[in-house]
Order: C-alpha cells, then structure tokens, then sequence
C-alpha cells in the first residue's frame, strides 16, 4: 500500500510540474502588445508560409501569420490573416512580398511601402484592412524563366531548321566555292608576284643607281660646305670683309660726311654771293667805278627783309 502511495505521489507531482511548466511557457510567449489585424488576399503560390510564419516590416519583426485559409470573396485567392504590431507604420501604400529565410525554404511575409507620405490603414465597415501582396523574387524567376524557355524552344526550332538537309547541302557548295575562290586567288597573287618581279627589278636597278647618284651629290655637297666654314676660309674671310666695310661706312658717315656738308654749304654761299655781284655789275655797271655802296643783305643773311614787307 505504501508503494503505491508512493507511485501515486510521485505521478501528481509531474503532472503538477508539467501543468506549471505549461502554465510559465505560455506566461512567457505571452503576446503583451497591442495587435491590429490585417489581411491579404492573393492568387500567388504561397508554398513554404505556414501559420505562425514570421511578419517583418523591412526586415523589423512586427507580427505573425494568424491564419491561412482561402478567400470566400474570391473563388481561387488565398486569403492570410496577419497579427501585426499596433505601432508598426502601416500605411495605404504598404504591400507586401514572399520572401524566404536562409537554406530552410521557409517563407514569410515581408512588409515595405513606396516611402511617401501617406495616412494610415484603418479598418473599413469593421472589417480588417487588406493589404495588397506583390510578386515576390520566386515568382518573378518562375514569369521570367517561362518567358526564356519559350524563347529557347523558338531558338531550338529555327536552329534545326536552320541546319536542316538543304541548308547543309547548301553550305557543303558554299564551303566549296570558297576553296576553289581561295586556290584561284592563291595562284592569281602567285602569277602576279612574278610579273611585279619581273617588271620592278629593272626599275629597282635604276632607281638604286640615281639613289647612289644623289647620295654622292650629297656627300660633295656636304664637304664643299666643310671646307667653307673651316676656319680663315671663304666664308671667315667673307665676314672679316664684310665687317671691315661695316667699319669704313661707320667712319665715312661719322666724319667725312659731314665735312662734305659743309663744304657744300660754303660752295652755295660763295655762289651766291657771286650772283649777286654779278646782278649788281649788271644793273649799275658805274659801281665798278664809284662803288655799290652799301650792299643790301640777301636772303638768308642776317637783316635781309622781303621785298613789298610790311613796315
């Protein structure tokens, strides 16, 4: 009797334990926030969201996926019911995306907006908000690898068309004409070498020979320069010459000029003095006898005046 007491004992006491541990787990995940429902209707595959899955607002935990089920309104779409923080920022240009979460392949929801201003989404006719879900990364590749295989299978076909029986015949003919084209111009560049050959080299001939003509042209021409620009040669005797007359210019202007100058200024004054004692012989031929008297200066001697001048 006392085993059993014992045993019995024992049996309520774990199951106390384990009705607290319970009791402490649910204390613990509790959720203490207020919440705001949301929904999502969609008819995008939702393969790996589960109940429970994680709701992120740029990558910020904000909530969970309460429920998946399918939408009564809309006979195909997959309707989600979202537990999302009160403070989280939704707004009417929140949407949302399926994305997933390292190499487990599982999903949830990710929450973004455009980054505008816009006022916040509240529930209509006491119905909660819908959110509006957008083609996730998945569902992208998935439109756009449909897209390309179509794209390959229309290239398979014209590629097989292209390489079909009569086209490869007729590139057979065409790699063929291309031989025989390329031998025909092998031989034609032959036959056109030796006649260059045989034409060119009489030419060559006379052209290296003028070459060698100019060429000892040059090389006279280069040692009549040497030898006139070799020292006390024509062209140092030259410019000693040249500026020995410079010199004999320089002294010819600075000092005999200017004597001639003034020899030629003497030489016009005595002229003139002469002429005038001519006219005056002339106009009284009795002044050799008696005299002239005073003689009136003439022009450009001193006190000469103007005849008909003023008084």
């Amino acid at each position: 009797m006392e085993n059993k007491a014992h045993a019995m004992a024992a049996g309520i006491f774990v199951v106390a334990v384990t009705v607290l541990l319970v009791a402490l787990a649910a204390w613990l995940t509790r959720d203490t926030g207020e919440r705001d429902i949301y929904e999502i209707s969609t008819r995008e595959i939702v393969t790996g969201l589960q109940a429970q899955a994680a709701v992120r607002y740029r990558g910020v935990d904000v909530g969970k996926v309460a429920s998946i089920g399918f939408d009564p309104k809309a006979t195909g779409n997959v309707l989600m019911r979202l537990e999302v923080d009160h403070e989280a920022p939704i707004t009417k240009d929140t949407f949302a995306t399926l994305s997933f979460q390292g190499v487990t392949g599982l999903a949830f929801v990710q929450l973004d907006d455009t980054g505008k201003p816009a006022p916040r989404l509240q529930p209509e006719d006491g119905h909660p908000p819908r959110i509006p879900l957008q083609p996730g990364l998945l569902s992208k590749l998935t439109a756009k690898g449909e897209v390309i295989l179509d794209r390959v299978e229309q290239l398979s076909g014209r590629m097989n068309q292209l390489l079909g029986d009569e086209n490869q015949k007729r590139f057979s003919t065409a790699l063929e004409n291309l031989g025989t084209a390329a031998n025909d111009a092998s031989q034609m560049a032959k036959r056109l070498d030796a006649t260059v050959a045989t034409r060119v080299d009489p030419a060559m001939v006379s052209v290296q020979k003028s070459a060698d003509e100019v060429g000892k042209t040059a090389s006279d021409f280069g040692k009549t320069v040497r030898r006139l620009n070799e020292k006390d040669g024509p062209m140092d005797r030259l410019a000693e010459g040249t500026q020995a007359l410079s010199h004999a210019a320089d002294s010819f202007n600075s000092a005999t000029l200017p004597r001639i100058n003034r020899v030629t200024e003497e030489t016009s004054r005595a002229v003139r003095q002469l002429a005038r004692t001519a006219n005056t012989v002339n106009d009284n031929p009795q002044s050799l006898i008696f005299g002239s008297g005073t003689v009136d200066p003439g022009p450009g001697e001193p006190g000469f005046t103007a005849p008909g001048g003023g008084k």
